[in-house]
């Protein structure tokens, strides 16, 4: 979302322009898959982290300018809210002992950053939903300094025409009854609360259906046992309530369309695919621009020429369309390749429970993309979508649809179906024996416990109100607990639930 975009407003010539170069895009792409014209030299990896900055009172801290001036590293940059920044490490090959190196890496950024966080009187926070936020922090001064997300924030309003209502219900928490919210907004930044790691996965064009439909089927047990997020504006919500709150939070449609069926731009989608062609022409025919800005570049010619076109406004368009499963176009060195880039899960606890969580999903996604029966072929588009929801809102208590088993609960469905599934795929992928044990293994004790950060992050609060504090003294205390935790590197299935 960072990328810098014009400040001019947008006027109605600039907007058929950008719907014509759209289409441009799409008929390029269109050429591209017909004439296989991608690259896919071996399979490679990406990972993102959302971070949140955060002060000595563990209140969000407003410095991302001052962090990101003194870290100085191409690695991190902007997010949208002043509290947050982004890490994006250098994609790899997924085979042999990457992933572990992988983890090496993470811990040397992430402490990197933390020290120059320090330095400028902050600290850094590696969670779903930051529990302290209050909603004075949503206010539109504190959007990080960028053309872009200023504009952004003002599309979304002028398409919406009023605040943005944010309402949900709650998972209960400790006996007691469930607890709602019911706020508003006038700015997006409801959306920065949700920090997220973002999986990329490499495919080759004739793959990339069966590797997105699979990410599909995973996205409800990937959100039930990773789940992270359980607090926002002082409430006990779901489990990874980061999955509403996105949606609610970058609504563009008042009730009315809402009521109509018109499509939410942070979307799970509404059927299975057989090309990446499919995400990319629904998003240019449902969903109207948002940053209709145009390079001069056009893609059809610069195809004609022998270079690899940019297909700028089609990007620039798929990333104001938040798909839970993104497609990705990317050129690097010259050469255009593919992505699927898995959005579902929170950051945190710590880097050795994200890295079993990416190896999970790279484990299964590639062996449900290889098997002979494609899954989608048994189970309903919207029974995949349910138990994305159905994992969020209860975590390890959900009840997941899945082929087979019928109605099971996360832990069940993982150590049963879907642990060895993911066994086959890293192997089939080359992995290490060494990745696999270390990184499935703490899956598979996650599950064994049914413990995850949103388990932890319920039990540190409920303890510590049946022990007299009031909700916003517990879930500073939990935080303060947490992040000395996350910082040792133990797997949150082995955190103790004691306050000290």
């Amino acid at each position: 979302m960072g990328k810098e975009v014009s400040a001019d407003s947008f006027t109605p010539r600039d907007r058929a322009r950008y719907r014509h170069k759209l289409q441009r895009c799409l008929d390029t792409l269109a050429r591209m898959l017909a004439d296989d014209g991608f690259s896919f030299p071996r399979r490679h990896i990406g990972l993102e982290v959302e971070l949140n900055l955060v002060d000595d009172r563990l209140r969000p801290s407003m410095s991302n300018s001052a962090v990101l001036e003194s870290l100085d590293h191409e690695s991190f940059t902007t997010e949208l809210s002043q509290h947050n920044i982004e890490l994006n490490v250098p994609p790899r090959p997924l085979a042999g002992r990457s992933a572990i190196e992988l983890e090496d890496d993470l811990v040397g950024y992430l402490a990197d950053a933390d020290s120059h966080a320090n330095a400028t009187g902050s600290r850094l926070a590696v969670i779903g939903i930051l529990p302290t936020l209050a909603e004075d922090h949503f206010d539109q001064k504190w959007i990080t300094n960028n053309t872009r997300y200023t504009l952004l924030n003002d599309q979304i309003f002028a398409a919406r025409g009023e605040d943005i209502t944010l309402s949900l219900d709650g998972a209960a928490l400790g006996g007691h009854n469930p607890e709602r919210l019911r706020t508003y907004a006038e700015s997006i930044l409801p959306e920065a609360a949700c920090t997220s790691v973002q999986l990329h996965v490499q495919v080759a064009p004739e793959e990339f259906a069966t590797h997105w439909n699979a990410a599909q089927c995973l996205a409800g047990v990937q959100v039930a046992v990773g789940a992270n997020s359980p607090f926002l504006l002082g409430k006990a919500l779901w489990h990874e309530t980061r999955i509403p709150l996105f949606l609610q939070a970058t609504d563009t449609r008042p009730e009315e369309l809402r009521n109509q069926g018109v499509r939410p731009r942070v979307w799970f989608g509404e059927r299975w695919i057989t090309s990446i062609f499919d995400l990319f022409e629904e998003n240019v025919r449902y969903f109207p621009g948002l940053l209709p800005e145009t390079v001069r570049e056009d893609p059809l010619d610069a195809l004609e020429a022998g270079q690899a076109p940019k297909l700028t406004e089609l990007m620039l368009h798929n990333g104001t369309v938040w798909r839970w499963n993104r497609p990705v176009y990317d050129v690097v060195d010259g050469k255009p390749h593919l992505r699927v880039e898995n959005r579902v899960l929170p950051a945190g606890p710590t880097v050795l429970d994200m890295m079993a969580n990416a190896a999970f999903f790279y484990g299964a996604q590639r062996a449900l993309a290889e098997a002979e029966r494609p899954l989608w072929t048994q189970m309903s588009f919207q029974a995949a979508e349910e138990n994305l929801y159905a994992g969020a809102r209860n975590g390890f208590d959900a009840q997941l649809y899945w082929p087979g088993q019928g109605w099971v609960p996360p832990d069940e469905l993982v150590l049963r179906v879907l642990l060895p599934l993911a066994v086959d795929g890293l192997r089939s992928a080359d992995v290490s024996e060494a990745a696999i044990d270390r990184y499935l293994g703490v899956i598979e004790q996650r599950c064994l416990t049914r413990r995850n950060g949103a388990w932890w992050q319920r039990a540190v609060v409920a303890e510590a109100e049946e022990n007299g504090s009031d909700r916003e003294s517990a879930l500073t205390a939990m935080l303060g607990r947490y992040l000395e935790l996350s910082r040792s590197g133990e797997a949150v299935h082995t955190w103790p639930v004691d306050p000290a």
